[in-house]
């Protein structure tokens, strides 16, 4: 892939735009000299990694591998720590596992983390007590406690990013590759869900079956490097315009423009504006992107996104994540999918079942039902089996601890439960007992394709 003819909008061009969701500095100096400072640093992620994402997305285009993609709302500053994210990708690999096995198709592990620092937020400002001060948006903006100081939006944070992006993602490449995601101890870890979970005697059969063919490569003694190391890539919502801007660089073999703060950029529901600053600057690059696609979003919106994102329609360079909500997926959604599959518009189709299924309980938390979760994503198998294309993934806010943050699931987690550990900042996650329930539910429904 080339885009070596297009150039970088500057960032006065992509303000002029009337881009949303972005902080508000108050010392424009201090703001340029942080982006000054970006400019100069190392890529975080190199443009080769980023062409190897996008061949693999173009499998998942072509119904030969599933995308799995998760990790938390928001990421901290805090828990940027070996423990923390050795548990999130604990739990990712172990739901890939499963899904490798059901779908017998690659399974593509994209991290929400090592840059998912920035959240849009609803409303700009929030009021306790008859106090109002600006909404928390992130540690890559301001601080969560409720003071002046801390919500005040701080360039500096942005610098912080980049180096908190840069520790978790060596110690990711670190576990991926140096023996901790070796096929046999993932599946150890769902051998122990499976055993202690409340629901974990539905799932015991596929875990039995994975025991068999492990056993029976061991006795042939196969034994690739495939089963001892993983392909991991980051991602993160590229919402902030000086952040992303002041990492995209020249690749010098292509000529290609290449955001090297993560892998994979996407484009948000908030921020998806056809002529606005994000869809913009994503279309000049030439790492994979994606874009969230809500219930307001037309057929003929999605094409247009198509052609502005992907104007040479090249295989794994696009895909759509739907976040319709569990009721209204399946009368939405396929209209949306036929149109852009009539056009011949190579797409990766993922579901995200978490954004459109939140609400607030009576005891003032937001929270998600398991079972809303699980039913859009069956709504999404469904239609994409009714017009006949790939359910390509599914995208998930999740957690490797054991959080109350979503009610339901195989341990019924009731609203009066949210009260012991809620511990996101931003969304509710799914804690890990949840999340591999999900990965073997899903797994059922790659089957039954």
């Amino acid at each position: 892939m080339t885009n070596a003819d297009l150039t970088l909008p500057t960032l006065a061009e992509l303000h002029a735009l009337g881009p949303a969701q972005q902080p508000t500095y108050a010392d424009p100096a201090a703001r340029d000299a942080v982006v000054d400072r970006l400019r100069t640093m190392p890529p975080l992620v190199f443009a080769g990694e980023a062409d190897q994402l996008r061949e693999k997305l173009a499998a998942v285009a072509r119904g030969e591998a599933f995308v799995l993609q998760g990790g938390d709302c928001a990421e901290t500053f805090a828990g940027v720590n070996a423990d923390n994210i050795r548990n999130k990708l604990r739990v990712l690999l172990s739901m890939a596992v499963v899904l490798t096995y059901a779908a017998s198709v690659p399974v593509v592990k994209l991290g929400r983390m090592a840059g998912q620092y920035a959240k849009p937020r609803s409303s700009d400002d929030e009021t306790r007590d008859g106090v109002t001060l600006p909404a928390y948006r992130g540690d890559a903006v301001n601080g969560f406690d409720f003071t002046p100081e801390a919500r005040r939006h701080d360039p500096q944070r942005l610098m912080e990013v980049y180096h908190a992006s840069a520790a978790t993602l060596n110690l990711a490449r670190a576990f991926t590759q140096g023996g901790y995601a070796d096929l046999r101890q993932m599946h150890a870890w769902n051998t122990d869900f499976v055993r202690n979970s409340p629901v974990g005697a539905r799932y015991e059969s596929i875990g039995a079956e994975i025991d068999k063919a492990l056993a029976f490569m061991d006795a042939i003694g196969v034994d690739p490097d495939e089963l001892h190391t993983v392909d991991f890539h980051s991602s993160h919502e590229a919402l902030i315009l000086e952040y992303e801007h002041a990492l995209t660089r020249t690749d010098q073999r292509t000529g290609d423009l290449y955001d090297v703060s993560g892998h994979f950029l996407w484009i948000g529901e908030r921020t998806r504006q056809l002529d606005g600053a994000h869809v913009e600057l994503l279309s000049r690059i030439a790492n994979p992107v994606g874009i969230k696609l809500g219930p307001t979003t037309t057929p003929d919106d999605a094409l247009a996104y198509a052609r502005k994102l992907n104007p040479h329609n090249v295989p794994g360079k696009l895909t759509f994540i739907t976040r319709f909500g569990a009721g209204k997926i399946r009368d939405l959604l396929p209209e949306l999918v036929a149109k852009v599959d009539g056009a011949g518009v190579s797409v990766a189709w993922v579901c995200d079942p978490m954004h459109g299924n939140t609400f607030a309980t009576e005891n003032g938390y937001k929270t998600r039902e398991f079972d809303d979760v699980i039913d859009e994503v069956r709504g999404f198998f469904e239609v994409h089996r009714s017009v006949g294309t790939w359910p390509g993934g599914v995208h998930v806010e999740l957690t490797g601890d054991d959080v109350t943050e979503c009610v339901g699931g195989g341990s019924r987690l009731s609203a009066a439960d949210l009260t012991h550990r809620y511990e996101t900042l931003c969304d509710p996650r799914l804690n890990r007992a949840q999340s591999l329930e999900l990965a073997f539910l899903v797994a059922q429904m790659l089957r039954e394709r």
